[in-house]
């Protein structure tokens, strides 16, 4: 079992990775005898793992309840948190409840807004299943809920008292959302860590298939990064802003097709290779280096083009509505080299409209 700690400036909580450790109660600490949970999970999920997580659980002496809401980025919603909350009230559970998120990012981000809200605030447990949500939303402490009109506008940042990474749960995860998390282990290299993106580009295909041990391998190292950078950062005032590159675009092509149309990675993947064409547009990132990453994504099954049919006049109002708009200016995330990443703070929408139509199916 590996261990990494997230340090914060007033406490510190540990990520434990690892193989088959969801039927070992000592993982779950600091969860005791009596403690009130509830567990979050959605249905696909929860017929592979929730039995398991409540008999562990009541190994413990916990007193377990459980809710599912629906499966899908589309129910990332008000109406699956009021499922939450209704299930907690019809528990009589209090302030000292603790809320388990089983589940994919959707299931973690709107079972920790949940806990950021319900009483004005309860324990929270991240227990992630799929790669994107063991490599990312898991960590850090972002929650929250979809809008019609954008992605991830209503929230909290709200941190775990830990996050239980299981490798195995990967294994009845669909090929597809396997790669769609490989976007954001890639996204970590491609901001941070050369080395590791170099590492990717000679195991990519043991990833791919699964590997046991380069997959923990894989997690771990994105965990220590985003570990590092949250303890710097915790509410995005500055440095965790990299941690979204590519996510501006991404959001864009995620609201123009409906939500789980595109999973979140796939759209992070298009979302990438234009920022890297903005980069290189700008004279910072040679061609080279952007044909490093096409080619790296492509060998992760992801797709390299924008969606078809969807115009730049399409992406650029979208775009326009992202939380990191700040005074009416459009702030990205762009590459200066591979493995260093920086946020323009006023990006021209003529030279974003260029790179958009460099990496879309449209003349």
């Amino acid at each position: 079992m590996i261990e990494v700690n997230v340090e914060l400036k007033d406490r510190r909580y540990p990520i434990r990775i690892g193989s088959d450790i969801l039927t070992q109660p000592q993982h779950y600490a600091p969860l005791k005898s009596g403690d009130n949970v509830m567990i979050v999970s959605n249905p696909n999920v929860a017929k592979h793992y929730l039995a398991t997580v409540s008999e562990t659980l009541r190994q413990l002496g916990c007193r377990v309840e459980s809710v599912l809401i629906p499966d899908g980025e589309q129910y990332k919603t008000l109406e699956s948190l009021n499922l939450i909350f209704t299930a907690l009230l019809q528990a009589n559970y209090g302030r000292d409840t603790t809320i388990i998120a089983l589940g994919g990012g959707v299931v973690g981000d709107v079972a920790g807004f949940a806990a950021a809200s319900y009483q004005r605030g309860v324990r929270l447990l991240q227990i992630p299943t799929t790669l994107l949500s063991q490599v990312d939303s898991s960590v850090g402490g972002k929650t929250g809920v979809n809008h019609a009109l954008g992605k991830n506008m209503i929230g909290a940042f709200y941190q775990p008292c830990a996050v239980i990474i299981d490798s195995t749960t990967l294994e009845t995860l669909p090929k597809r959302e396997v790669f769609a998390g490989l976007a954001e282990v890639i996204k970590y290299g491609a901001i941070l860590d050369i080395a590791f993106f170099e590492w990717l580009e000679r195991h990519i295909s043991d990833l791919v298939r699964l590997d046991t041990n380069k997959l923990q391998s894989c997690i771990q190292r994105c965990c220590e990064l985003k570990a590092e950078v949250v303890a710097r950062d915790e509410t995005e005032q500055g440095d965790r802003a990299l941690l979204n590159l590519g996510h501006t675009f991404g959001h864009a092509i995620e609201t123009h097709l409906g939500y789980g149309n595109w999973l979140h990675g796939e759209a992070v993947a298009v979302g990438m290779l234009m920022a890297a064409a903005q980069s290189h547009l700008l004279g910072d990132l040679s061609q080279e280096a952007v044909a490093r990453l096409e080619k790296l994504l492509a060998q992760a099954n992801l797709p390299t083009v924008s969606p078809d049919g969807m115009t730049a006049d399409d992406y650029l109002p979208l775009m326009m509505r992202d939380k990191k708009v700040l005074r009416g200016k459009l702030r990205l995330v762009l590459l200066k080299q591979l493995g260093q990443a920086y946020v323009a703070k006023d990006s021209d929408p003529q030279l974003v409209q260029q790179a958009i139509h460099i990496y879309s199916q449209f003349d």
